[in-house]
């Protein structure tokens, strides 16, 4: 039987004080929605509230573009009030440069995949800080983290701190949106006026499809919730030459390249015995991103038991076996910028 669960945006009549006689910014996506009615964070809080503006992270507020889209500012027509969006994807600055001037308090209502490695996270961050600068109130309308509250991977070393990793997170963090926000706040010493609309009626070792709430993809390559577990090993093949599957229909659970042999690579995985997962040899074609247009060899990666599968582990032993069997093919990429490092120690 399926956990009956709200998140924050569900739960924000007993919040009302926080949101009434308030100037509203709101910081959502698609994925910003009511569970029975799957009315928007936007069009809800345009009607019940005085909302004066949107702010919209990679991909935007409504779109669902592909990875590493650039969004510019632009005028919402969705509402018919013509609310303007500014884009905050990668700009640290822009939230103190005066786009908050005309709100007291910023509403973030994102569902997160419980991955050290997610954009959305950081702008929320930075979104934080501005708002901690310019005194106005941040507000996290709580989402359950959809692969459970499991712990596992490496904790960020400063070095290598980036867009996709700040803080000394571990890959996979096992926290809701909202225990991030409050964690950064505190132990970062960000210093915001955060308030927390909390979940309820969840149990945290529940995955999201253990409960009654409906699914949507957080972006389009996160189609469901064993992908969002394999995200965080198979997405450190975004780093090297071959493909973690985007461009298929099985993005971050299928990996290959052209020069793979999926029944050696198969063979060589399955021989390890790694608990919860079992590897098929598989052929497939990217319609986009790496090796696009071209067939591929490699392995789907299948999920026998989410308890004992270790997601982290199994993307290193799988990535390490790539590397061995076929290193004269395999390669790390180099930095996007002079200077800068590897994606693969980011």
């Amino acid at each position: 039987m399926k956990q009956s669960v709200k998140n924050g945006i569900d739960n924000i009549e007993k919040y009302d004080c926080v949101f009434s006689g308030k100037r509203l910014g709101l910081m959502t996506n698609h994925t910003g929605l009511q569970k029975s009615s799957l009315k928007s964070a936007i069009e809800l809080f345009s009607t019940e509230y005085d909302l004066k503006a949107l702010y919209s992270p990679e991909r935007g507020t409504c779109r669902t573009q592909q990875n590493r889209t650039g969004v510019r500012d632009y005028t919402d027509e969705k509402t018919g009030l013509r609310l303007p969006v500014y884009s905050l994807h990668e700009d640290r600055n822009k939230p103190i440069n005066g786009i908050f001037k005309d709100i007291d308090v910023l509403i973030y209502d994102i569902q997160d995949i419980g991955s050290r490695y997610w954009t959305y996270i950081y702008t929320m961050a930075y979104a934080m800080e501005s708002c901690a600068k310019k005194e106005k109130t941040f507000v996290v309308l709580d989402r359950v983290n959809p692969i459970a509250n499991m712990v596992e991977g490496n904790i960020l070393d400063f070095r290598f701190q980036s867009f996709v990793g700040r803080y000394a997170l571990p890959i996979r963090h096992g926290l809701t949106v909202g225990e991030l926000a409050g964690l950064i706040n505190k132990e970062y010493h960000i210093g915001a006026n955060l308030e927390v609309v909390p979940v309820t009626g969840w149990s945290r070792c529940r995955y999201f499809d253990e409960t009654d709430l409906p699914w949507v993809n957080p972006t389009p390559n996160i189609t469901s919730v064993d992908c969002a577990i394999l995200y965080t090993g198979i997405c450190l093949f975004e780093g090297t030459n071959v493909s973690e599957g985007r461009g298929t229909t099985r993005p971050f659970e299928v990996v290959g390249a052209p020069w793979i042999d999926p029944f050696q690579l198969a063979d060589s995985m399955n021989n390890m015995e790694l608990p919860g997962v079992v590897f098929r040899p598989v052929y497939f074609t990217p319609m986009h991103s790496k090796h696009k247009d071209t067939p591929c060899g490699g392995v789907q990666v299948h999920i026998t038991d989410r308890d004992s599968f270790k997601p982290v582990e199994c993307g290193l032993k799988l990535l390490f076996s790539i590397r061995n069997l076929y290193g004269d093919q395999f390669c790390f990429l180099p930095p996007t910028k002079e200077g800068g490092h590897p994606l693969i120690d980011l």
